[in-house]
């Protein structure tokens, strides 16, 4: 619960800081980020999956012509080995993103409460996902590390590292 309350905390006074650069949104500054991601889990946890694959929604809005800040919700599913069964996270957060230019690289942070789903010990964690990446007024293209952090009682951290993709759907 002390995680998902830093979490939360944390996401407020990220995007509270941001903010007072513009306060109208309009489909010029905000869309949709529907977006994949396939990735391999790092740590001790590769001991148990060999394979994670991802969704995700957001919602963007820019704050100025180079920073960006939303909401995000997704789904990872860990693709269990042998015996072993598939689990997933369910990370709930807030992110930034720095865009030097119109359209090139850009650098990215997600951070927030990730839920555990089927598996024994289903206590979450604080997750952050730094990202770096390429964009363009459609496409971001991106490579991650995602961890969520957890205590050992509550079965360890759960860190992968992956690529992603997400597609921007414009307002009209």
């Amino acid at each position: 619960m002390k995680n998902l309350l830093f979490g939360l905390l944390a996401s407020m006074l990220i995007c509270s800081n941001l903010s007072g650069q513009t306060d109208e949104i309009n489909k010029n500054n905000s869309w949709l980020k529907f977006g994949v991601n396939l990735g391999v889990p790092t740590g001790s946890i590769n001991n148990i999956s060999n394979f994670v694959g991802g969704l995700e929604l957001k919602g963007q809005f820019m704050e100025t012509d180079h920073v960006g800040i939303g909401l995000g919700v997704g789904y990872n599913h860990f693709f269990g080995k042998g015996v072993l069964g598939d689990f997933g996270t369910i990370p709930l957060g807030a992110f930034i993103r720095l865009y030097p230019n119109r359209e090139g690289f850009f650098f990215g942070l997600d951070a927030g409460h990730s839920l555990v789903t089927n598996a024994g010990n289903l206590n979450g964690g604080f997750f952050v996902k730094p990202q770096l990446g390429y964009h363009n007024y459609n496409w971001n293209l991106f490579a991650f590390y995602n961890e969520v952090f957890r205590k050992p009682l509550n079965g360890g951290n759960i860190p992968h590292v992956g690529l992603g993709a997400t597609y921007n759907i414009h307002f009209k």
